[in-house]
């Protein structure tokens, strides 16, 4: 299997304003060549922290012609602090797995003006062609984009009560009624009572669901992924509000610099105030119990996970050699596979000894 080649064409006066103002959002006119169709794109650079790196992100939109491979908008993750760059990948694989939605993605080689840029992992944005491409019922979509995403009253910022139940989101797709459903719902999580909260929040979440994706943040330990790194989708059918995981590289042992994080870091209990409510709910608590050991026994395993991840690893190996920023760093990487399978082992048996604390 080849990973595709991108021929990305920059303007060198855009491509100079881009470097110029990292934080510019206003996109910038791209050509973009693939197996040798052309396409016309806007481009940005994305990503908060990630903008200082010398490998940068990239955010594009298509416009002609709109659809590429069924879709109008993708991201272009470098994965510049993951020495392996297979977390994101390997994580939404594992949501799919246990039965959440998470974006598609796959690996391609960039060349910006006819120079090797690297590796990239793209990603499906999360959007109305996402929900197309599955036959989900049309619904609006929420961005995670801060701290202040809790599902509290109170900001996780400021410290203080909120101004607005809209704080932390970003409206992807939707209307304003659509925003009025969403602050209902933040309200409702916080004010029902707890005699009637197990009857009544079943109304406004699909509780299965957040509880399959709780589970997928706690196998890969995304610490973050309680208040930020995620976009919320409501049913246009049920009218139910689903969680969909985004940005999971700092996870399987490692943090967002790249660093060690021990397999004992984050809780199985979670954080944010909707967690903490649906596990004080017995019924609730118990069924995610139940969720965490059939996902111990049979999808977060060294022997189910394991050839996964070294197929990534051969896939992308050959690549990684004619990236300018990622061709130093190959006995990491090379050491990556064991290390990510060391971090199944250690974290499985974590949370095997943390399961009689959902009793």
């Amino acid at each position: 299997m080849q990973i595709p080649e991108y021929q990305l064409f920059i303007h060198p006066s855009d491509r100079s304003e881009l470097r110029k103002d990292i934080w510019l959002e206003d996109p910038v006119a791209a050509k973009l060549t693939v197996h040798k169709k052309k396409y016309e794109i806007d481009l940005t650079y994305r990503g908060s922290h990630i903008r200082d790196f010398h490998k940068k992100s990239y955010a594009i939109s298509f416009y002609k012609p709109k659809m590429f491979r069924q879709v109008q908008e993708l991201h272009w993750n470098a994965e510049f602090k993951d020495p392996s760059l297979i977390r994101n990948k390997l994580s939404f694989d594992f949501f799919e797995e246990i039965g959440c939605l998470a974006p598609t993605s796959r690996f391609v080689f960039l060349k910006i003006n006819g120079v090797n840029e690297g590796l990239y992992l793209e990603l499906e944005s999360v959007d109305e062609c996402f929900l197309r491409n599955r036959d989900l019922p049309k619904g609006p979509i929420f961005y995670a984009v801060d701290g202040d995403a809790n599902f509290s009253l109170m900001s996780d910022l400021e410290k203080k009560v909120k101004e607005s139940l809209k704080l932390g989101y970003e409206q992807k797709c939707g209307g304003e009624q659509d925003e009025i459903e969403l602050q209902k719902m933040i309200f409702a999580i916080n004010t029902i009572s707890k005699e009637e909260f197990e009857t009544e929040i079943v109304k406004y979440i699909n509780v299965d669901q957040y509880l399959r994706w709780l589970a997928g943040v706690v196998f890969t330990q995304n610490f973050d992924g309680f208040v930020h790194n995620y976009a919320l989708y409501q049913n246009g059918e049920t009218g139910l509000f689903e969680v969909i995981p985004w940005d999971y590289d700092a996870t399987w042992g490692r943090d967002v610099d790249g660093e060690v994080m021990e397999e004992d870091y984050l809780r199985i209990q979670g954080f944010n105030t909707l967690t903490a409510r649906i596990l004080d709910v017995k019924t609730f608590r118990i069924h995610y119990k139940s969720l965490l050991e059939e996902i111990l026994s049979s999808i977060f395993t060294v022997e189910h996970l394991q050839p996964k991840i070294q197929a990534l690893h051969d896939l992308i190996r050959p690549y990684m050699e004619k990236d300018p920023y990622e061709k130093d760093n190959l006995q990491l990487f090379d050491q990556e596979p064991a290390f990510i399978c060391h971090y199944i082992e250690a974290r499985g048996e974590y949370i095997r000894s943390q399961l009689d604390t959902l009793d």
